[in-house]
């Protein structure tokens, strides 16, 4: 029996953990996966592929729409990552209605046909009235008939009448409607499926698929708090030296940029591949309900919810601790190695990240934790905050409690554009140039053109077109345009130099012209936040300190020996 399958992946055996496209990727879009359409600099779309979703658009299914075009999910999924996509002609004024076109006769067909049903109906009961009442159709009273005297006269029963006449028009109604309703489903579904076309590709717009990666879902996702850019989260996981199979403890998830990145770092690959390795994991905390929902929900449809552990807690009053586990007397202990505070007061949470046993309550039963860190290894921290007197605070409490190698770091990132900076009348009409003169030579030349062409046009005015000198009744101007349209074409015109300039750029390398000049963009991203970096060394008590003598004595650490076998063990693990 074959493992069953998830969506967008491969199949899953045993526990392995669930493919997220952001760790392992499919080299094509697939149906049911993440992608990320780049529309244009940092403007990203992140967009669920599904090829059944019907959003009111016909027989065209699930389609984005986007300031560039209407792609069709069915155009983009099976494309290559990085592909250029054309925009697709899509009927967007028919959404909601299952496509006008395709349903326009038939609604009008079926709204003649209710017509004529209920005249006809209206028909029969006046019929059934008239008789009922003894008269025609038309209101007249019928002929009297001839009776007899001594014949019984037979009284008529209302009540019962009336009865049998709602009885009939109910069962009438109700058969009709039913009738309206089958005719109404058939001849629509028959419509449409008679219409279905393949989408046509428009004339303009175009985007271009990318996979998802932790940098394009930060350019795209919705920013439901202030979020952590690329260039400060990867120089926290790298201060924080996290790597497959660490165990980081972020507080603050917000809206997801760092969790996703930090999940990626954790990252040891699928546990059913090999049990003895370290798994990673993400310890999150998150003290607003409502951004744990979504960010949950998220986490769980791109896969990384066996990596990412999201709680919703208040850290700097209840720790870090997990919940009580069945059959434990003491919170489970995260063991974590990195920590990352994104909270506005982060100094209140630094006391639950002590080595030592924090007191929870007092007077309740089990009144001491253990600690979140990871006791056989130095720990390392990051806080980030926006203001100053934040930054003042959180190292102060460090320096209480312990902490060492306190450091601030603010991260100021900017683009360079390099490019090749072209200037010259012979680059007129190309584009990325600056079309001014390079020189005053060039300059005198283009005024005397241009003097030149002006004597000409007003030489021509003066003489008139025909030649005759005669002056039209307007001042010219019928003349002027006449003159406008021919000199379009005439040699020494701005029409025919710029022709004459594109084609002579044809044989050039123009991307090798020019000066290579360099600059910052023009809208500059300083200052986001502070970020300070410290580290708790690991608890070193009496015991530790004697098995570290037996192990390397002190002699020979004095006399350099131990330095030596340190660098030998080094080697041969390399070497292995």
């Amino acid at each position: 029996m074959a493992a069953p399958r998830e969506p967008g992946g491969k199949s899953r055996a045993g526990s392995c953990v669930k493919r997220s496209p952001f760790f392992c990727t499919a080299p094509a879009a697939e149906d049911g996966s993440l992608a990320i359409l780049h529309l244009k600099r940092d403007t990203l779309l992140p967009v669920t592929l599904d090829s059944t979703a019907d959003e009111g658009y016909g027989t065209q299914g699930a389609v984005s729409n986007t300031r560039f075009g209407s792609f069709p999910h069915d155009t983009l999924i099976g494309l290559e990552w990085g592909s250029q996509v054309r925009a697709s002609k899509v009927d967007t004024g028919s959404r909601g209605r299952k496509g006008k076109k395709n349903n326009a006769e038939p609604v009008e067909v079926l709204v003649q046909e209710d017509v004529a049903d209920e005249e006809d109906e209206a028909k029969v009961s006046k019929k059934r009235s008239a008789d009922e009442a003894g008269m025609n159709e038309d209101g007249s009273i019928p002929a009297v008939k001839k009776v007899r005297h001594d014949a019984p006269v037979q009284q008529p029963d209302i009540a019962t009448s009336q009865k049998r006449k709602t009885d009939d028009t109910n069962a009438t109604q109700g058969a009709s409607k039913k009738q309206k309703q089958q005719k109404q489903q058939q001849r629509v579904h028959d419509n449409s499926e008679s219409t279905a076309k393949p989408p046509v590709e428009a004339n303009s717009g175009f985007v271009h698929i990318l996979q998802p990666t932790p940098e394009s879902w930060t350019s795209s996702l919705d920013h439901r708090t202030q979020v952590v850019y690329t260039p400060d989260y990867s120089y926290i996981l790298q201060r924080l030296r996290v790597k497959p199979g660490s165990t980081l403890i972020e507080a603050g998830a917000g809206s997801g940029s760092f969790t996703h990145a930090a999940a990626r770092a954790v990252y040891s690959g699928p546990t059913a591949s090999n049990k003895k390795r370290k798994v990673g994991k993400v310890c999150s905390y998150e003290y607003h309900e409502p951004r744990v929902q979504t960010l949950r929900k998220e986490l769980s449809d791109h896969g990384l919810d066996d990596v990412v552990q999201l709680t919703h807690r208040d850290v700097c009053e209840d720790g870090f601790m997990s919940q009580v586990a069945s059959g434990m007397s003491h919170a489970a202990s995260p063991l974590a190695n990195a920590i990352f505070l994104d909270l506005p007061a982060p100094w209140k949470a630094l006391k639950h990240l002590s080595r030592n046993d924090v007191e929870i309550a007092e007077g309740s039963g089990d009144s001491q934790e253990r600690s979140p860190l990871n006791p056989n290894l130095p720990v390392h921290i990051c806080t980030f905050s926006p203001c100053i007197e934040q930054v003042t605070a959180t190292v102060a409490e460090m320096r209480k409690l312990g902490w060492i190698e306190i450091e601030m770091v603010e991260v100021q990132n900017r683009r360079i554009d390099v490019r090749r900076e072209q200037v010259g009348l012979r680059n007129e009409g190309l584009r990325g140039v600056n079309p001014s003169a390079a020189s005053v030579e060039e300059a005198i030349g283009r005024l005397r053109e241009v003097e030149g062409g002006m004597h000409s046009f007003h030489g021509h005015i003066k003489n008139g077109a025909d030649g005759k000198g005669k002056q039209p009744a307007n001042g010219g101007t019928d003349d002027a345009e006449a003159y406008g349209r021919s000199g379009r074409t005439q040699p020494g015109s701005k029409a025919a130099r710029l022709a004459k300039i594109k084609q002579e750029a044809e044989d050039r390398k123009v991307y090798k012209e020019g000066n290579l000049v360099h600059r910052t963009e023009a809208e500059v991203k300083t200052h986001t936040s502070y970020l300070v970096f410290a580290v708790l060394p690991r608890a070193w008590t009496e015991e530790d300190e004697k098995a570290c003598e037996e192990v390397t004595p002190y002699e020979k650490v004095v006399n350099g020996e131990a330095a030596k076998d340190a660098a030998g063990t080094e080697e041969l693990e390399m070497a292995e």
